[in-house]
């Protein structure tokens, strides 16, 4: 039987667009969508579109890596809450990064930030903009 393995997932709703991101080896599936009440109040239905679409499950997600900011309040408590809902049944780790370690949706210095163990992973203290 093929192992199945494990995948990274990013989530970046801190600013203008909400972001899902998986990259895996060499391939990477992203979907971005308008920041806006609408759609984070559709979080979820979003992300599990993502998922499917990319024929990935919660099952093989190791690692999520939420934007915890600065930036919209509403959005981050949102990808923060849906996720730990989601983590109560699939158990994969959360980790939190800052909009300052991204720099035009190139989020390879949160990948190198994780590979290092730099990353918060008690996602307490989000930092909003007002």
């Amino acid at each position: 039987m093929k192992k199945k393995i494990k995948k990274n997932l990013i989530i970046d709703a801190a600013n203008e667009k909400i972001i899902f991101k998986i990259i895996d080896n060499n391939k990477t599936y992203t979907n971005d969508y308008e920041n806006s009440r609408k759609n984070f109040d559709r979080f979820a239905i979003l992300l599990f579109k993502f998922l499917d679409k990319n024929m990935i499950s919660f099952d093989i997600v190791d690692k999520v890596l939420i934007n915890l900011g600065p930036g919209k309040f509403s959005s981050i408590r949102t990808s923060i809450t849906t996720l730990k809902a989601i983590n109560l049944v699939y158990s994969f780790k959360i980790y939190g990064f800052s909009s300052k370690d991204v720099e035009k949706h190139d989020y390879s210095r949160v990948l190198e930030l994780l590979k290092k163990g730099k990353l918060i992973k008690k996602l307490i203290k989000p930092l909003y903009m007002s």
